[in-house]
């Protein structure tokens, strides 16, 4: 069964920091690009960060620059986002994303919730 598995969500205080995770099944990621998108509540999905196959090309939204890391393990089929100095703005359900020409797969979202 072809998946991907989110992890490391949860709540914490602004100025916080969490680490996502992102583990496929069922194939492999080495080729695939890999994209973390996020989506609040009443709000359309949104492009986060991407990482290139390779590892070397990274993209990251504006309202994340400087706080936010993407890096891949493709020896572990796994891709992360470290989050760092975390704003309330950054409440969403946050989803992995791999894709690699037609093929598109999506991971099922871990909540993240930046409160005091």
């Amino acid at each position: 069964q072809l998946q991907l598995v989110e992890s490391g969500g949860g709540l914490v205080q602004p100025g916080g920091s969490l680490r996502l995770s992102c583990t496929a099944s069922g194939f492999t990621i080495s080729s695939y690009a890999m994209s973390w998108y996020r989506q609040a509540p009443g709000k359309e999905r949104q492009l986060v960060a991407t990482i290139a196959s390779a590892g070397g090309n990274t993209y990251y939204a504006d309202s994340v620059k400087g706080r936010f890391s993407i890096s891949r393990d493709n020896a572990k089929n796994t891709m992360y986002l470290q989050m760092n100095t975390l704003k309330p703005e950054d409440t969403a359900v946050y989803y992995c994303n791999a894709r690699w020409v037609s093929f598109t797969y999506w991971g099922q979202g871990t909540q993240v919730t930046v409160s005091s």
